[in-house]
């Protein structure tokens, strides 16, 4: 058997767990407009409401009048609402994680979880999806089961940047870490461009876990070769083959929860889509050594198995 199901309580708590999550995320949207302050502040004999930011920014929204007024007591009224709100699922979130971790409910790699949370984080999930092998990890997940160690063993991941939202990728790259590398060195300061290697769309922590940017083969209008960011050092992710079939893909997200009990959510490619791709790479595949074509199909099988079970509901 390629799968096993996991017990009733570990069920039931990635169930509540992923409700937690999903709650705690919309409580944070939520209560991000009001992060900051309002006051009112003095100039001569003129009196105006001042809206306050992070980083010492302030924006001033009016002069004082009933309109204003108005939008100081909303803005305070919300902010208390919606931050309890926050703060309530907050500390709800920290007892799932531990619940989580006390019925081993999770087995996704920390460092996969740590760095699709530092991806949200950042505001650039909408622009990679995760594909490979640790797609596997979203897909028992959702199925219930725990997928056999050796078909899930490696020491590296794939992320797919959609190269058709580049524009506002780079301006929400811009907004926040400013370079991939530097958002990897969020999730571990040790890692590094593999540059050294001719690997520019790698990069390794000092526990030798890569992570590979890739992007589809280049068409009408895709800029090439591309860097992320001006940073010199940054990545550039690298054209791989009938990659376009895996961008136009349905996306399939799920929450993953980590062996620390840590949950975030991955986004990767329909699972229907999956195994048609590795059934691909297992016999047409060109340059692609004969081990890792059978792991290819290995995987393809134990997904098709989910789907035939009816485990594994697609959209």
């Amino acid at each position: 058997m390629n799968y096993l199901p996991i017990s009733d309580n570990a069920a039931r708590q990635t169930i509540d767990a992923s409700t937690v999550w999903a709650e705690y995320l919309k409580a944070l949207t939520a209560a991000r407009p009001y992060a900051g302050g309002m006051y009112w502040k003095r100039e001569g004999a003129y009196e105006y409401l001042v809206k306050t930011y992070s980083g010492n920014r302030q924006e001033r929204v009016g002069a004082r009048s009933e309109k204003t007024e108005n939008i100081y007591v909303d803005f305070h009224k919300n902010k208390v609402a919606r931050e309890g709100r926050l703060s309530s699922l907050t500390a709800a979130l920290a007892e799932t994680q531990r619940q989580n971790k006390a019925l081993k409910v999770g087995r996704t790699p920390e460092i996969v979880v740590r760095l699709l949370n530092a991806i949200r984080e950042a505001g650039l999930e909408e622009h990679f999806v995760v594909v490979g092998t640790h797609a596997l990890y979203a897909y028992e997940t959702a199925a219930g089961v725990r997928i056999v160690s050796g078909a899930l063993a490696t020491q590296d991941v794939d992320l797919l940047w959609d190269a058709r939202k580049r524009v506002q990728f780079v301006i929400d790259l811009g907004k926040d870490a400013g370079s991939m590398l530097t958002l990897l060195k969020r999730v571990d300061t040790s890692f590094r461009r593999k540059s050294d290697d001719g690997q520019n769309e790698s990069a390794v922590n000092d526990k030798g876990f890569e992570v590979d940017f890739l992007r589809r083969e280049a068409v009408e209008g895709d800029p090439h070769p591309f860097r992320f960011s001006d940073d010199e050092e940054d990545l550039w992710p690298v054209r791989a083959h009938r990659a376009s079939v895996l961008t136009q893909a349905p996306v399939f997200l799920h929450p993953v929860i980590s062996a620390t009990g840590k949950i975030a959510n991955m986004r990767t490619i329909d699972p229907r889509t999956f195994v048609d791709f590795k059934r691909w790479m297992s016999t047409n595949a060109q340059n692609r050594d004969a081990v890792k074509k059978r792991r290819d199909l290995y995987q393809a099988d134990i997904v098709q198995g989910l789907l035939d079970e009816g485990l594994l509901v697609t959209v």
